[in-house]
């Protein structure tokens, strides 16, 4: 994972010495040797929603894992092959040095710019914290995937074989993070204007970003520490995401490189590797959910010459679907302008559900949370009459079958469609709904993490050895620490 970077020093420092003796006349200081702060910033933002967004199976088979689509033709990855493709090894990639890396430079370089005025100095402190909740937004990722992962080393050019840090122990420095930046966010002044592709800036959104980050994060260890996730709850909720309005979205250009990941994978390359898979589509044609209409597209399943039957239809997850044959990703969702979603208003009101029924105090019925975060679900994607679907008595909360923890967690699965790794976190934690074992699955259960990289195996031995023993064994039946059931 370092080895670029020693790579890039090397060749810096050949650089340097070769100039050493030019002239300050053949410096042209119309073109800056050092990227702004802020441009840095704009990089590792867009980098870390590419990664999120993209179908790639090299990049995310997240949206595979949790069984919102399957495979036509190859389907190794939907039997949970992260091998052949070295997932896990681009997944780090991706993440620490596309994503994490831009991020952390970006900090270095504001934290170097001289202010001059109250307002800049403003504008400088919430260009930083801003920096800081996407940081810990994405390590949050990594530890959900992973479980232990280089964090306290993991940025260092010079530590080429960085130590793992304890899942836990990084997620209480997350917390003291997210503390840290919300206390030093100021509405009152600026930040990173129209270089923020979410927020345009707008800091009193990145800080209801940042008390919906701790709501999340204090949610998903109730079941490890509810003592603290209570606390950090109840102290989140009165400052969440209140409307789609607040929805972090990374708004796509219509034209590549700037377009939406989906559109690049699936449109541009004429690919044509997903359909619907059975497991979501079979939930929403129980339900007659409206919103299928807007995730995927409908097939004739007629047998008879000249008569037209149009049904929503998935592959059998992990078998070969043909594409003809079964529902396809919906054209609104291909389109090149298709946001790349980072958080949204409708998870933050499962999430609070959630806590009305662990009796956190929110303000809120785990009822009322319910039905407010299918609504919000539902404007979202553009779809009408939620009002019917509500009365449905398998969707009503107070008739729903199954737990508390079924019908939030069923849920939330319809809501989360295209995030796939939110999707599977949700089920990990809440162990519902049921997913299906593959026909040729290359492993003995749906994982529960991901193996770790194998340069990490080959390039970091001793420290990828004491981070699997740490958690029993690099394998993806071992469950991350807050998974308890």
């Amino acid at each position: 994972m370092k080895n670029k970077y020693l790579l890039f020093i090397l060749i810096a420092s050949i650089l340097v010495a070769c100039t050493d003796n030019f002239d300050d006349m053949n410096i042209d200081k119309k073109r800056p040797a050092e990227v702004p702060g802020d441009a840095v910033f704009t990089s590792g933002q867009k980098n870390l929603v590419d990664q999120m967004s993209t179908p790639n199976v090299n990049l995310n088979i997240f949206r595979l894992v949790a069984q919102y689509w399957t495979e036509t033709t190859y389907t190794d990855e939907a039997n949970y092959d992260l091998v052949n493709r070295t997932i896990p090894d681009l997944t780090f990639r991706e993440y620490y040095r596309d994503a994490l890396k831009d991020l952390d430079e970006a900090a270095k370089l504001i934290a170097e710019e001289e202010t001059l005025t109250d307002a800049e100095a403003k504008s400088k402190k919430n260009r930083l914290a801003i920096i800081e909740l996407v940081t810990c937004f994405a390590y949050q990722h990594l530890v959900d995937i992973f479980g232990n992962v280089p964090y306290t080393e993991a940025l260092d050019l010079g530590q080429v074989t960085p130590a793992y840090d304890d899942a836990w122990t990084i997620y209480q420095d997350l917390i003291s993070r997210v503390n840290a930046a919300l206390g030093n966010l100021d509405d009152s002044g600026g930040s990173f204007g129209g270089q923020d592709l979410v927020y345009g800036g707008d800091v009193a959104a990145w800080i209801k970003f940042g008390q919906s980050l701790k709501l999340k994060i204090g949610i998903t260890i109730a079941d490890h520490d509810n003592t603290q996730a209570r606390s950090l709850v109840e102290a989140a909720v009165g400052g969440v995401f209140t409307d789609n309005a607040d929805n972090a979205l990374l708004h796509y250009l219509g034209a590549p490189p700037n377009s939406n990941q989906i559109h690049n994978e699936l449109v541009l390359t004429g690919r044509k590797d997903f359909v619907g898979a059975n497991t979501m589509v079979d939930i929403l044609n129980d339900l007659e959910d409206p919103r299928r209409a807007a995730y995927y597209t409908q097939v004739d399943t007629s047998t008879e010459s000249g008569v037209v039957k149009l049904a929503y239809v998935g592959g059998v997850y992990g078998a070969s679907s043909p594409y003809a044959l079964h529902s396809k990703v919906h054209p609104d969702i291909t389109e090149p302008n298709f946001p790349g979603i980072l958080f949204t208003y409708d998870e933050v009101l499962f999430y609070i559900a959630e806590a009305a029924e662990r009796g956190y105090s929110v303000g809120m019925s785990a009822e009322d949370a319910y039905n407010a975060a299918i609504t919000a679900s539902f404007d979202f994607w553009g779809v009408a009459d939620v009002a019917s679907y509500l009365a449905k008595p398998e969707v009503a909360y107070a008739t729903a079958p199954g737990t508390w923890k079924q019908k939030i967690a069923k849920q939330a699965y319809l809501a989360f469609y295209t995030r796939g790794l939110e999707a599977w976190t949700e089920w990990r934690r809440l162990d519902f709904p049921v997913f299906a074992m593959p026909p040729n699955p290359f492993t003995d259960t749906i994982p529960k993490r991901f193996i770790y990289p194998i340069n990490e195996q080959t390039l970091n031995p001793d420290n990828y050895a004491a981070a699997a023993a740490a958690m029993g064994g690099d394998k993806v039946d071992n469950r991350v620490f807050w998974d308890k059931h």
